[in-house]
């Protein structure tokens, strides 16, 4: 037998095997789809708050013009802050305007979202009464309070 100590001695692994492989890349996929969808949501709730933001200083807007004319509806050369140009009234992926036109005594303010906030709709009364119109699929409506988050209730 003419066997050298070489060919006895343990053979040292270089690299990984497919077995660790495929586990690593399983518990990648696992991760990120659990990651993923928590992200898509955090993404949503900050381009929300642009919709809160955007009614709020609209709000504002409407009852220093009304302080200033006694009427929410445009008079005279005063023009409603409801019907300046779209791009003073947009907030992020949102655009406010009022529903309907303003009376006297009366407004609602309706924040209309787009791209992937498009199916939101928020109002909000001269009387401070605050709603959640539309929103997609698994998320909830109500005529109390703005939604900002999916599974909030009424």
């Amino acid at each position: 037998m003419n066997r050298t100590i070489s060919s006895l001695a343990p053979r040292i692994q270089a690299g990984f095997t497919l077995i660790e492989l495929m586990i690593t890349v399983a518990i990648i996929g696992i991760l990120a789809g659990v990651a993923y969808p928590a992200y898509q949501n955090y993404i949503v709730r900050g381009q929300l708050a642009d919709a809160n933001t955007g009614l709020a200083t609209m709000r504002a807007q409407m009852e220093r013009f009304y302080q200033d004319n006694r009427t929410y509806a445009t008079t005279g050369g005063f023009t409603t802050p409801c019907a300046v140009d779209a791009s003073k009234r947009t907030f992020g992926k949102f655009v406010i305007s009022c529903d309907g036109a303003p009376t006297p005594t009366t407004y609602t303010l309706l924040a209309q979202g787009s791209g992937p906030v498009a199916s939101f709709k928020f109002t909000v009364t001269e009387s401070d009464v605050r709603a959640t119109t539309a929103a997609p699929s698994g998320w909830n409506t109500c005529t109390s309070k703005w939604l900002m988050k999916k599974g909030e209730t009424c």
